[in-house]
């Protein structure tokens, strides 16, 4: 398992060993398959999302997303009482604020 599924898995608290574990889109609920870092290449639990392919096509490199993505991961992170650095949240929504429509 390669070191940040590792970090999701644990952070998340799904089942390294169980290659049929459900993990849901953080964006649509629906079967994830790719696990995206949002902004850059840093393996940690604030950069790190479960997508569909079609939404990590549709959204991982888009820039005016950033924000979105950012503050959905972040209150994904809320609602599964995962600990988190919200200054790192809070630094990179302001730097990609400037790239929203």
């Amino acid at each position: 398992m390669k070191h940040h599924t590792q970090i999701y898995f644990d952070a998340f608290g799904y089942d390294k060993g169980d290659p049929t574990t459900f993990i849901p889109s953080e964006i649509s609920g629906e079967k994830a398959v790719d696990l995206h870092h949002i902004v850059t290449r840093e393996n940690r639990i604030e950069n790190l999302m479960y997508l569909t392919r079609q939404e990590h096509q549709d959204f991982g490199e888009i820039k005016e997303a950033m924000v979105c993505l950012l503050k959905i991961h972040r209150r994904r992170l809320q609602l599964a009482n995962i600990p988190f650095d919200n200054n790192w949240f809070e630094k990179y929504i302001k730097q990609y604020s400037v790239y929203e429509t």
